[in-house]
């Protein structure tokens, strides 16, 4: 594209503005004939392509990429993230890390792009389920939820023996 410098000065102008005739005049073009020359230079291909360029340019920088969506998933997960929440008590607002449940979403958010072809990576995965599990059938044999009276169920299922004995 060549552009001379006072188109790519209207260009420029045009795109922060999106006033033909005002980038016109900044750009340097005669008074009387800014408003044509403004929407003339709309129409030149060299001008156009320029703009359309800058704009999407522009609009790339707007939209995340995959790389920084992932590093703001692992700050998510590793509680570096804040979010401010209103102080009832003092009337202003307080900052806090994510709550469990965002860090679940984001830790779920960022496997979701990592294969799981791994065995390490199943086995530990299989590792924390069970311990999940663990901790689920705890609570609800605490809480009385777990009202079956069957205390193996779980041992049968994570691969303990079911003799009753040691």
């Amino acid at each position: 594209m060549k552009l001379t410098a006072k188109q790519r000065l209207f260009a420029d102008e045009y795109i922060k503005s999106g006033n033909a005739t005002q980038s016109a005049i900044k750009a340097g073009y005669s008074p009387k004939t800014v408003r044509s020359i403004g929407q003339e230079n709309l129409t030149k291909p060299d001008i156009k392509a320029y703009i359309d360029a800058k704009m999407a340019e522009i609009e790339s920088h707007k939209i995340a990429d995959a790389k920084e969506v992932l590093q703001y998933l692992t700050r998510v997960l590793r509680g570096e993230e804040t979010e401010e929440i209103p102080d009832n008590v003092n009337g202003g607002t307080i900052k806090r890390p994510p709550l469990i449940k965002d860090r679940t979403v984001a830790a779920r958010e960022i496997m979701k792009r990592y294969p799981l072809d791994d065995p390490m990576i199943a086995a530990q995965l299989k590792k924390l389920q069970a311990e999940a599990d663990t901790a689920v059938w705890k609570r609800d044999a605490l809480t009385g939820k777990n009202d079956t009276g069957d205390k193996t169920v779980l041992i049968d299922d994570i691969g303990g023996n079911d003799n009753g004995g040691d």
